[in-house]
């Protein structure tokens, strides 16, 4: 446990520096898988290193050790966990189960108030259209899902943008992006080390969709105006959205043309560019921190078997 337990801790570290080049170098679809995954597994091995961490410091405790038939004493002299670090690696997985379990219940909430919802929306074809002048549109998850789109959305769109709109919207609903978004936020709320990869999968799952709209219309440069039309119609009373989405025709810099864009442009700029690939060097490196995270939590696990067995009493 000297090293292994603290592997899954450091690349916890280090994984939110690869969020920004697996969401913008690499395909959607496979973008969001690799994304959602390093952040529940992340989650999941670095939590696991806190409660074997938090272990070794309760074993230490004379009447906790007496419950497990261990020697108290034995413990202190061949753990090569400081007492300071296990009782540490105790509040944080106190904080860190506290913090799951309480999106967990909201997210329940939220998803089962929202499917009531859906199913109380009349629809034609999935489609509800409500009278309002505000230019909106979503994905209401639910069984089935709803695609809710205001009057105003649909008099700021033309009859060829609605097409676009309604296969984005379905996108969501037939993929079920809001598992995968509601999964990364899971690892984020465990470890907020990984909030940038779940702020990463709520942006890929909009271009999964982008790109489900390129394929239904075949037009990646109208695609790119809708969105573009679309969210300045749906924030134009917010000054501070609209230079965010008019920040694609200003002046970019030259070290990196969207280093500092808000996703709309991000997602205006890749529509107009090229279809990304699956880049499989990525998805490799990807798979390969998850599988050294794995293993590592593992071997840190059997670490731990061995020295319960060590310091155990008959």
């Amino acid at each position: 446990m000297r090293i292994a337990v603290y592997l899954p801790l450091l690349l916890c570290l280090f994984a939110p520096l690869g969020a920004r080049p697996l969401s913008e170098r690499c395909e959607p679809r496979l973008a969001t898988w690799l994304l959602t995954l390093s952040s529940l597994l992340l989650a999941a091995a670095s939590t696991l290193s806190l409660g074997l961490l938090a272990i070794t410091g309760l074993i230490r405790v004379p009447r906790l050790a007496a419950l497990g038939h261990w020697s108290a004493h034995t413990a202190q002299h061949d753990d090569p966990t400081e007492l300071s670090i296990a009782l540490l690696a105790g509040l944080l997985l106190g904080g860190a189960v506290l913090m799951a379990a309480r999106m967990l219940w909201r997210r329940a909430r939220s998803l089962a108030a929202t499917a009531a919802e859906a199913a109380c929306l009349p629809a034609r074809n999935g489609l509800v259209i409500v009278d309002d002048d505000v230019p909106d549109a979503f994905a209401l998850p639910g069984l089935p899902g709803r695609i809710v789109v205001s009057t105003g959305m649909l008099h700021t769109l033309d009859e060829t943008e609605h097409d676009i709109l309604l296969a984005h919207e379905r996108a969501h609903l037939t993929a079920h992006h809001y598992a995968f978004v509601a999964l990364a936020q899971l690892g984020a709320a465990a470890n907020p080390l990984l909030r940038p990869l779940a702020t990463a999968v709520s942006y890929t799952v909009e271009r999964w969709a982008d790109e489900a709209a390129v394929t239904t219309t075949g037009d990646r440069i109208r695609v790119a105006r809708t969105v573009g039309k679309a969210a300045l119609a749906s924030h134009r009373t917010s000054a501070r959205t609209n230079r965010a989405v008019l920040g694609m025709l200003g002046r970019r810099s030259h070290r990196d043309p969207l280093a500092t864009a808000g996703p709309v442009p991000r997602r205006v700029a890749a529509l107009l560019a090229p279809p990304l690939s699956r880049r499989p060097a990525l998805a490799v490196a990807t798979a390969a921190v998850l599988a050294a995270a794995t293993l590592a939590s593992a071997e840190a696990a059997h670490d731990l078997h061995r020295l319960l067995e060590t310091v155990g009493v008959s």
